[in-house]
């Protein structure tokens, strides 16, 4: 029980008697759910203020709409006292390109405080991706202001994509995240013994209700066509990452197509990416007459967890969206991955952030050609263990720098897990650099950068080919 000098004591704390103000950062409107649904659940201490910062990363935030004027933000509105822009705040500039210089950041946070009507109030921040702009920018500013961090996707179960300064990385008190994965722990900020905390999923759910209510409510009659239990296509635009060309992602949406039209589903749903061009939806609309399946295309900027609710799909198909992973662990639907072999082998650097994604999408869903798996027949339980040793080992060699203390684990992994399967979530160059198991012996390595040895190889693989021939 406190003592009779507790009151004294906090009275003589630099912030006694200040005010709180809370300042919750999001992208997104997913993000936006996420904070929401933590505030219902308690994960939040009591403050004065709440502000919701909304950030518009597109790359012209001129022509997107921001999040604070998509279908069932008004929802979400009410648990925030105030809804700013940053993109307003440091214009001209944009969120994902710029950061202010270090001398400059006592003037940065002297002038958000005014903006904001913040005073002297004490700041607690609650940001996405604290490794990179627009919320690394927005740490730095508030130094000293303790951070919280939410993850909205399946990043949050990869490493850190980025060394963080200590002098925000220790202020990070701990990682708010979906159950997305149930059992797997993130390795997102453990660098810095940050713990991870769950966001309860039915308190999330009841959110994600909610933006389904409004939708049903404000949506005109036509926005959101109520097509019972049809295949429902996820749209990502992998092509904007340079992960595919433009022509390579429509074959992509085209296989989706052709593949649920395999399984006997006539009615299938598509929703593109906010971005995409428009000439997508187009072609494969083609591609659904030619092969006689009703395709509607939705162009109404919508969550994909509001369709499971309003639709029902009788499956969701996509490549790694983390809202394949919603549909199967939070709406219990049929799921289908298409598509990640090429991607673990197309992304670069390995060190690439949507490597886990990509990982967990194809570690954990049935590939689309595998009917069993996707009607159920053939599904099973995730060995938890393995997957949580192989997410550690990807998750060292993409960032070994950040995670040195994961290396015996993941030579242990190495040395008795690599086979026909696993290989594709490794590349033998990358084990060789890194001196891991799998990689080629160092007595071996000089062999790629032989142009003796690549010539006679190039000459051993024509006279063999020409003897097949």
């Amino acid at each position: 029980m406190p003592g009779p000098h507790t009151a004294a004591l906090d009275a003589a704390r630099p912030d006694a008697g200040r005010r709180t103000t809370q300042i919750f950062f999001a992208s997104t409107l997913y993000g936006v759910a996420t904070v929401a649904a933590a505030l219902d659940a308690d994960r939040f201490g009591p403050a004065d203020r709440r502000v919701l910062l909304i950030a518009n990363n597109a790359a012209t935030p001129e022509t997107t709409p921001s999040v604070d004027t998509m279908p069932g933000f008004e929802r979400l509105r009410g648990r925030f006292d105030d809804v700013l822009s940053w993109n307003e705040a440091i214009s001209p500039f944009h969120p994902g390109g710029w950061s202010p210089r270090g001398d400059d950041l006592p003037l940065w946070q002297r002038y958000l405080r005014l903006a904001w009507g913040l005073g002297d109030d004490r700041v607690e921040l609650a940001v996405e991706s604290i490794q990179v702009n627009p919320a690394l920018a927005l740490a730095r500013i508030f130094t000293g202001a303790p951070v919280d961090v939410y993850a909205d996707g399946l990043m949050s179960y990869g490493p850190t994509r980025n060394k963080i300064d200590p002098l925000v990385g220790t202020r990070v008190r701990r990682l708010l995240h979906l159950d997305l994965v149930p059992g797997l722990k993130p390795l997102l900020l453990t660098e810095f013994d940050v713990e991870p905390e769950l966001v309860p999923t039915e308190v999330f759910l009841k959110v994600l209700a909610e933006l389904a209510d409004d939708q049903e409510e404000s949506a005109p009659a036509d926005a959101l066509p109520r097509i019972e239990e049809p295949a429902l296509l996820l749209g990502q635009y992998l092509s904007a990452l340079n992960i595919l060309t433009a022509e390579e992602e429509e074959e992509l949406h085209a296989r989706m197509l052709r593949g649920a039209a395999a399984l006997g589903h006539t009615r299938v749903v598509f929703k593109p990416h906010p971005t995409a061009p428009a000439r997508w939806s187009r072609e494969l609309e083609k591609e659904a007459e030619r092969i006689g399946v009703e395709l509607t295309v939705l162009d109404t900027p919508v969550l994909a967890e509001v369709l499971y609710q309003r639709m029902r799909p009788a499956l969701v198909v996509g490549c790694f969206s983390t809202a394949l992973l919603t549909a199967s662990v939070f709406y219990d639907l049929p799921v289908a991955r298409i598509g990640t072999e090429t991607l673990l082998e197309r992304l670069k650097p390995y060190e690439n952030s949507n490597r886990i994604p990509v990982t967990l999408a194809d570690a954990l869903l049935p590939d689309l050609s595998d009917r069993a798996a996707v009607t159920g027949s053939g599904r099973s339980e995730p060995d938890l263990p393995a997957l949580t040793a192989l997410v550690r080992a990807v998750g060292f060699a993409m960032q070994p720098k950040i995670y040195p203390n994961l290396r015996p684990a993941t030579e242990r992994y190495l040395a008795t897990h690599l086979n026909d399967t696993t290989w594709r979530y490794f590349k033998r160059r990358r084990l060789t650099a890194l001196a891991l198991p799998g990689g080629i012996p160092v007595q071996l390595a000089f062999i790629p950068r032989n142009a003796a040895v690549r010539k006679v190889a190039r000459r051993a693989r024509s006279i063999k080919r020409a003897a097949l021939g």
